[in-house]
């Protein structure tokens, strides 16, 4: 149960693979907030 072990999270990271345990990263969907369609400039 450990570096060795490639079924654990450790070992994975040691080893650089991606699995069960150690899941790969997802791309971040990034909300953003919308502007209001007011405009600023005064007449």
């Amino acid at each position: 149960m450990g570096k060795g072990d490639k079924k654990t999270k450790k070992g994975k990271i040691f080893k650089g693979t991606f699995g069960k345990t150690r899941p790969s990263r997802t791309p971040l969907v990034i909300e953003t907030k919308k502007k209001s369609k007011k405009s600023k400039t005064k007449k």
